[in-house]
Order: structure tokens, then C-alpha cells, then sequence
């Protein structure tokens, strides 16, 4: 097979062995081998917010009282809700019309519920924590680390004057669309602790921007004997420092001395989680279904001058970011600047996209393509495996056998150490993961591990089988009636999605979304939501100006515009036939999209896509929408 001058074929044993283990692995309950805990009475305990300060939060006014009216009402307050704001602000809409709410107690979203022991950003903090250059901000690694990366979603709040402007503690039920008001009505639920009863909100809104992320629900699997475990357990993502002792700022677990514990998950977290519990476990069991390939991350303080060289040049930022987003897709531009692991897997561009349109008939050769690419990356990294773990059976067993676009990479520079101390067992289910739990171990092949703590590093709900992933469903299972009471859950379902751009949709006037669904993504994806979120404010601030009075404006997509665009996105779809061959994981639904056989079913779930040309060439074409300055697509109206 020719697949191009200069690019070997992969040894065809290699591609076997990729088979193999893969098989090993589908299973025919996919994504409901795993129970979304906020979906359980028994297990909802482990979603509880371990960090909100109720007594504070009660005492404060609230940023949103039953019965109040706003102009923009933002569910979530990660970095997606605060750069809504941000962008808004700068495009010239006041902070005073603007409210955010979030289920949390703070802001941060992800880096607000994540504060494992270990936990740092695994893209270069230099592109990765947003509005460094406007904040005036250095970050203290070239990885920052979670606390650090929280305290900058606080700085971000209070240097645009919206620290006071977020309903913490606040659960979205609905929002329904009043034609008549040109106005949202919004339900929430404010949580005010074990003492005080919570309060039912009802607010109304011109415009609702959902920006709630996707790593919000933890996950569990579902574990026969999971019930009658007696030992101490707890999510990663609700990480108990009363069990373990430390705290996020100090990672002391000396709690653990006299303990065994088990660590259930090797993904991204369970990489930065394994070191620490093993600097502080009498003996730590680490269960592994599936091997994460880890690179060298090259973890180091920020140093003065290099930064100083870094942010010489106005608007550094985003030509270091659109710099490593060439890397992502396989179309390198100039000297590479962020110049780390990550830039190095021309693989990549399977999960983030390529320039051009692949026909079916050439998808042999684009998938030979991408294998050839990938294989001297695998290679060293199994080789680097080798070298670093003493005993050769836990080493081969610590060796992915996949490519780099079937599960998330990752990076760490003391992971695969970790293995060579004598309290570490690595407990390998060769694919299959734990066989059920006891009232004190963890049984896999036939075998009792005992466990006096449990550490779930699990991930989260993204989506389950049969569900439409609507971007009313990523907000934590929010209701959105658009227009005439269409129900948007109802309507991806039946239909697929269906978008403008990924941040709009045809009968749900004044919504705006930010995610990866029919849009460009990076892998630095603070990146994308800088992108849409900026795209968005401008819309608005544009179709304001065309129409007096503003507070009557609707901004709608045409269905014209939403059908067109979805057409686009499905004819650059075809990338989704490399991710049928992979290892589950939730980059392919945990291999759901491998069952999908019927041309209905799989043309629905090919509009779910990201935009398959990769986000180099969606800013262009952004860009360049932007600049027309007609809102192509868009139908502005006022009706009084």
C-alpha cells in the first residue's frame, strides 16, 4: 500500500497485536458498564462538594434572587463561563448585566472539584491558563498545578469585576423560551447547606449561555459487591483529605502510613494520583484495565528570562497557542514554540483533525498513514517503558497497544518510577478490570487484593447509550424547551445534532453553547472556548447594534444556515472509521460507535463530529466569517 514517500508501512504483527487487545476489551455493555453517581440514592454521597464554605455563601447577598430579570445568564463557572463574561465585557456589554451560576462553591469548574494530590494541567500553562497576557500573570511551572490554576480563575473573576456575580451552589432544572417576552425562564435549585432548606430561584433572561464543560458527573463502575465494601473510599474528584490527611496545598498523606490502599483507573489522573499515594501507602494496588502510554512530561519552575522572551510580542498568547494548534494537525508552521511532548504526535491529528476532505475510498490509506506516523512514537515509548521499570513482566505489563488516537495521552516524569518501589503492586486485569468487590479487597482473575482505602479514579458521565449528548444534557441533565416547547433532548435524539458553527441552534433564539460538537477543537482547550466564546460576544454585540431597542433583540440561526453547515461537517466526518479499531475508551464511547451498523444510526452520529478539517482551519474559517461582518446564518429581529 502506497501511504506516501518517506513514511514506512507498520509491522503488520504490531497492527495485530492492537487487535488483540482491543478485543480484549469491547464489551457488550459500552458505556453503561459505568453508573453516573448522580443518578443513584446509594451512591450520590460520592458527588458531594467537599470544598463549599455554606456558612460564607449563606451570609452573602445573593448574586440572584427569585423573580430578578438579567440580560445574560451564564451556566458555569469554570474558565468556559468566565470567558462568556470576559468576552462579553470586552465587546462592550456592561459586568452588571451579566450572572453566572454553577452547581459548585466557587469558581474554577474542573480545577474548582479536582484537588487530588498530583494534579497539574497536562498542556504547557503558558497556553493552557487563559488571559495570562491580560492579566499580567507568570505562572510558577511550565505545568501548573491545580491550586494555582483555581486561585487564576479567581484572579480572572476579580479583574473583570464578576466576583460578586455568580449563584455558587445552583442547579439548573430548565429553561424555557417565552416568544411573547423574548425572554428565557430559568429554573434553579440554590443549595444552602445541611442546615438551611434550599431555595427554589425562577429568574429571567435574554440570552442563556451554557458553558458547564464536560468533566463535571464522577463515574463508578458497576462492580458486583460494590455495596458491602467496608473500607474508606472516595472519586478523585472529590478527593477526601480527612481520609488520606494533607491538603491540597500540602500533599503530606500521612494518614496512609499504616494503610493498603488501591487506586482503581490509570487514565490522566490515575498517572498524577499513583506517585503521590505511593510516597505515603504501607502498600498501594494499583488496577489496571488498560495501560496509559506515558511520555517524558519535563515538568520544571518558569524561568524569568525565557519567559521574559516568551511575552515580548504583543498578543503572545495566542500566536504561541495557534502555533501549537499546527502541530496538533499535522501542518507545523515555523519554529515550534511550546516544543513538548505533545507537539510530537503527528498521529494526533486522527482525534483533532486534518486539512482536507478524505473520501471513503481513500480511508485505507489515510488510516496506513496515520499507523505509519504513530509507530516510532509507540515504539519508543514501550521502549522507554522498558528502561525505566526494573522487572520486565510489571514493565511489559505497563505498555499500551494502541495508537495515540485511541486513548488521551499522557505525560509524567515519576508514573512509570512509581513501579520500582517494593510497597507498588501493579495489579493487571489484562483488559477486563476488576472482577467484584468484597467487604475488604478487590477481586480480580480469581484473586483478593486487600484494601483498607479505595481510590476511585474512575472519570466521568459524558454520555450514556441512547442518549442524544445535547448540550442541554452535558449541563448536567438541564431541560431546554426552545421555540413552540421544542425540547432539544427530543430533538438531537431524533434528528442528531444540529448547529451553527457548534455554538447555536435553529428554534433556541438567544442560546449560545460552547463544547466540541460540530466545532474546532484543540487539545489546549481553553484555546476552543477563547475562540467560540469571543465569536459569540461579537455576534451579539453586532446584532444589538442593528435593532433599538436591544433588550427585544432574538439572534436565531436559520434552518437553512444549520442544515448547510451540518452537510459540511458530515463530509469531513470520515475520520470517525479510525476510532472504530480502537481500544474503548470514552474517545469512541467505550467502542459504542463500533456497534452503530445501520447508515441511519451512523450518519446521526457522524453530525456529533468535531470538525473534521481540525481547529487550524475552523479559525480561519471563523475568522473569516467574522470579518464579513453580516451574520451569515444568523436572523436578527425585534418584535414589540
Amino acid at each position: 500500500m502506497n501511504v506516501g514517500p518517506g513514511v514506512a508501512v507498520p509491522d503488520e504483527a504490531i497492527r495485530q497485536k492492537y487487535i488483540d487487545e482491543r478485543n480484549k476489551r469491547v464489551r457488550s455493555d459500552g458505556l453503561n458498564q459505568f453508573l453516573k453517581v448522580t443518578d443513584s440514592d446509594k451512591y450520590k454521597y460520592l458527588d458531594d462538594d467537599p470544598w463549599v464554605d455554606h456558612e460564607s455563601l449563606n451570609r452573602a447577598s445573593p448574586a440572584i434572587a427569585d423573580g430578578d430579570e438579567v440580560k445574560f445568564l451564564i451556566v458555569g463557572a469554570g474558565f468556559g463561563g468566565l470567558l462568556f463574561a470576559v468576552q462579553l465585557i470586552e465587546a462592550g456589554f456592561s459586568a452588571a448585566d451579566i450572572r453566572l451560576v454553577d452547581s459548585a462553591g466557587g469558581f474554577g469548574g474542573t480545577w474548582y472539584s479536582n484537588r487530588y494530590p498530583g494534579l497539574m494541567c497536562d498542556i504547557e500553562s503558558y497556553i493552557y491558563v487563559p488571559l495570562l497576557e491580560e492579566t499580567g500573570y507568570m505562572p510558577k511551572h511550565r505545568y501548573s498545578y491545580g491550586a494555582e490554576i483555581r486561585e487564576h480563575t479567581e484572579r480572572i473573576a476579580a479583574h473583570w469585576g464578576i466576583t460578586d456575580n455568580a449563584l455558587f451552589r445552583a442547579h439548573c432544572h430548565s429553561a424555557q423560551w417565552d416568544d411573547s417576552a423574548k425572554r428565557w425562564n430559568v429554573h434553579l435549585t440554590e443549595n444552602r447547606g445541611p442546615i438551611e432548606a434550599p431555595k427554589e430561584v425562577h429568574v429571567k433572561a435574554q440570552y442563556v449561555l451554557l458553558a458547564s464543560g464536560a468533566f463535571n458527573i464522577p463515574q463508578i463502575p458497576r462492580l458486583p459487591g460494590f455495596a458491602q465494601f467496608n473500607g474508606q473510599h472516595f472519586h478523585t474528584s472529590r478527593w477526601n483529605y480527612d481520609i488520606t490527611g494533607g491538603s491540597q496545598a500540602d500533599w503530606t498523606l500521612d494518614k496512609l502510613k499504616d494503610k493498603s490502599v488501591g487506586i482503581i483507573g490509570t487514565g490522566a489522573t490515575g498517572v498524577q494520583v499513583v506517585p503521590q499515594l505511593a510516597k505515603w501507602a504501607r502498600h498501594l494496588y494499583v488496577f489496571q484495565r488498560t495501560p496509559a502510554s506515558v511520555d517524558v512530561r519535563g515538568q520544571r519552575p518558569t524561568d524569568l528570562d525565557e519567559w521574559n522572551k516568551i511575552t515580548a510580542a504583543r498578543g503572545w498568547q495566542r500566536i504561541r497557542s495557534e502555533n501549537f494548534n499546527t502541530r496538533l494537525v499535522n501542518t507545523p508552521v515555523g519554529e515550534n514554540l511550546v516544543d513538548d511532548s505533545l507537539t510530537h504526535i503527528p498521529s494526533y491529528s486522527a482525534v483533532m483533525g486534518t486539512p482536507g476532505i478524505i473520501s471513503p475510498d481513500k480511508l485505507p490509506e489515510h488510516i496506513a498513514k496515520l499507523h505509519a506516523h504513530d509507530l516510532e512514537r509507540s515504539e519508543r515509548i514501550r521502549a522507554r517503558t522498558s528502561e525505566v521499570v526494573k522487572d520486565p513482566t510489571t514493565a511489559d505489563k505497563l505498555k499500551h497497544w494502541y495508537p495515540a488516537w485511541c486513548k488521551r495521552p499522557t505525560f509524567h516524569d515519576d508514573y512509570l518510577p512509581t513501579f520500582n518501589l517494593p510497597n507498588v503492586t501493579l495489579v493487571d486485569s489484562d483488559g477486563k478490570g476488576p472482577d467484584a468487590v468484597t467487604e475488604g479487597a478487590i477481586i480480580v482473575d480469581g484473586v483478593p487484593y486487600p484494601i483498607d482505602v479505595l481510590v476511585l479514579s474512575t472519570g466521568y458521565s459524558l454520555a450514556v447509550e441512547g442518549s442524544s449528548g445535547s448540550p442541554a444534557q452535558r449541563a448536567n441533565g438541564m431541560k431546554v424547551a426552545g421555540r413552540d416547547g421544542l425540547d432539544m433532548d427530543e430533538l438531537w435524539l431524533k434528528e442528531g445534532a444540529g448547529t451553527l458553527h457548534g455554538v447555536a441552534s435553529h428554534g433556541f433564539p438567544n442560546l449560545f453553547v460552547t463544547g466540541i460538537v460540530q466545532t474546532g477543537v484543540s487539545a489546549n482547550f481553553t484555546f476552543t472556548l477563547m475562540l467560540l466564546t469571543s465569536s459569540i460576544a461579537k455576534t451579539l454585540a453586532a446584532a444589538e447594534r442593528r435593532v433599538v431597542p436591544s433588550n427585544r433583540v432574538t439572534v436565531e440561526v436559520t434552518k437553512a444556515a444549520q442544515d448547510e453547515w451540518v452537510a459540511e461537517v458530515l463530509k469531513r466526518s470520515n475520520r470517525l472509521a479510525v476510532m472504530r479499531a480502537c481500544t474503548p475508551s470514552y474517545f469512541n464511547g467505550q467502542g459504542a460507535i463500533d456497534r452503530i451498523t445501520d447508515p441511519q444510526k451512523q450518519m446521526k452520529a457522524s453530525r456529533g463530529t468535531t470538525w473534521g478539517e481540525g481547529v487550524v482551519n475552523f479559525t480561519e474559517l471563523l475568522t473569516a466569517w467574522q470579518e464579513e461582518g453580516e451574520l451569515r446564518g444568523y436572523e436578527v429581529n425585534t418584535n414589540m
